[in-house]
């Protein structure tokens, strides 16, 4: 039986940093992984696809509707291959899937194929796909096993016209009316990758605004601009009913007056979350608990009920995050190596990749408004940046939140060209509590989207923007 320091179960962002941080502080690590690649749903059914089809669509548009006006001719008619724009896709997925297999073997980790569950506190069988077991032994275990799309009770995914966002990362065909349950990160962007490409999308949301965990402007904005991108949205609707007939999904939902409203499309994709996967984990054999709501019960130190097992990711509580799973991963590795790290998780920023991107840190102003905190706003909008106006991107701001008496920086919201990558600079500034004049007064590179945070600074520190 082969030993280890660290079996890791889950191959996902978590679990993938997980265990090259525990090889690199000198610790024997394995890793368990259910499928045939790497990477869990982000690489594979998750962040990256999506990625790669958001661009490839983004393409596409630029070419019909804005080429033109750059002073670009394209003879003939400009078509969409969808087969070889998923097949892209794909080859974007397999290359860095095989990324993480070449840093598996760099930092001499035993990789398992299979089921992993647990047999006791130390010991983990893995069954492979072949019938086939094998158990290893386990000093410490971290649990990755990431999580799954949910649906309604009375929703069945058949994964052909009622689908999950799995199976709208694959195809065949550019629906003729994308009907979307749910007004989240997930449906927004594959909506726009579809409407972008010429189908029909209408959003049905059960919340009162669409992405409703972040801040009510940044919603209200992004709503605004999908419209104008011929994005349909029904707010405040209750979904009660999805059936197929054929080639046609039709869902029923009752609207905020309660009067039932119909909609009838080609292709529904169902997208009101995810939930916490630990099934064949058999988690009770080694004494780890799960909640009611289906998720690994952690301390603070992410540790379970079980002291050498450990969670991480979208199996435990938080914001379901790659990234909020890769800084678990490395923070339960610094622990199991007698370090003392640590992580803000009110600094762990959320991005939606739509166009305009939406990306957001720290405190909304609701969550402060309800807190009682006294803090002053500063905004800026893209449209006055001559960086935005040569890209044609103007639509959206940026706006820092800070406390009214010390000038700290309490939360950063911004939608617009490249705010997912903006959004780091919010984040190193509030790491170190810096106030809304230290980023005011340092220098940012002109012309640049970045220039919008500088401004929204300088707003918000005594109504000074310079540029409006």
């Amino acid at each position: 039986m082969n030993s280890y320091d660290v079996a890791v179960i889950g191959s996902g962002p978590g679990g993938y940093v997980a265990a090259i941080r525990c090889a690199q502080l000198g610790m024997k690590t394995a890793i368990i992984e259910k499928y045939s690649t790497l990477g869990g749903t982000c690489l594979n059914v998750g962040c990256i696809p999506s990625k790669a089809l958001l661009d490839s669509s983004h393409h596409y548009e630029d070419a019909v509707k804005h080429f033109g006006e750059h002073g670009i001719e394209i003879p003939g008619e400009v078509k969409v291959n969808l087969e070889q724009m998923i097949a892209r896709k794909q080859g974007v997925v397999d290359q860095t899937t095989k990324g993480i297999e070449f840093l598996m073997n760099k930092n001499k980790i035993d990789v398992y194929e299979g089921l992993g569950s647990f047999k006791d506190k130390t010991h983990i069988t893995i069954k492979k796909n072949d019938g086939k077991t094998e158990t290893i032994e386990a000093k410490n275990s971290i649990i990755a096993t990431g999580s799954k799309p949910s649906t309604l009770p009375f929703i069945e995914i058949d994964k052909e016209r009622i689908i999950t966002s799995t199976e709208a990362l694959k195809l065949k065909e550019i629906p003729k009316h994308l009907i979307i349950i749910g007004g989240g990160v997930i449906g927004l962007e594959l909506g726009q990758v579809y409407k972008r490409l010429g189908a029909e999308v209408s959003v049905i949301e059960y919340m009162d605004r669409i992405i409703p965990t972040m801040d009510g402007s940044l919603s209200k904005e992004l709503m605004k601009v999908m419209k104008k991108q011929k994005t349909k949205f029904y707010l405040s609707h209750k979904v009660k009913a999805v059936e197929r007939k054929g080639n046609e999904v039709i869902v029923k939902a009752d609207d905020k007056k309660g009067q039932e409203v119909e909609f009838k499309g080609d292709y529904c994709l169902v997208s009101v979350g995810r939930r916490p996967y630990t099934d064949g984990l058999n988690a009770e054999a080694a004494g780890v608990k799960i909640d009611d709501r289906g998720r690994v019960e952690v301390n603070e130190h992410l540790q379970t009920s079980a002291a050498n097992i450990y969670a991480i990711g979208d199996v435990i509580r938080g914001a379901m995050l790659a990234h909020k799973a890769e800084e678990e991963g490395t923070l339960v590795a610094e622990i199991l190596a007698g370090q003392k790290p640590h992580i803000n998780y009110n600094l762990i920023p959320g991005v939606v990749y739509t166009w305009p991107e939406v990306a957001a840190v720290g405190k909304t102003e609701e969550e402060l408004k309800e807190a009682g905190v006294d803090y002053k706003a500063g905004q800026f909008p893209m449209r006055a940046l001559g960086r935005a106006r040569a890209s044609m991107d103007i639509d959206g701001f940026v706006k820092i939140l800070a406390d009214a008496k010390t000038d700290e920086v309490l939360g950063v919201h911004m939608i617009g060209a490249r705010c997912a990558d903006l959004i780091t600079e919010a984040v190193t500034a509030m790491e170190f509590r810096a106030s809304a004049e230290d980023i005011a007064r340092m220098s940012h590179a002109h012309p640049t989207y970045a220039e919008a945070v500088k401004e929204a600074a300088l707003a918000a520190t005594a109504d000074r923007a310079l540029h409006i």
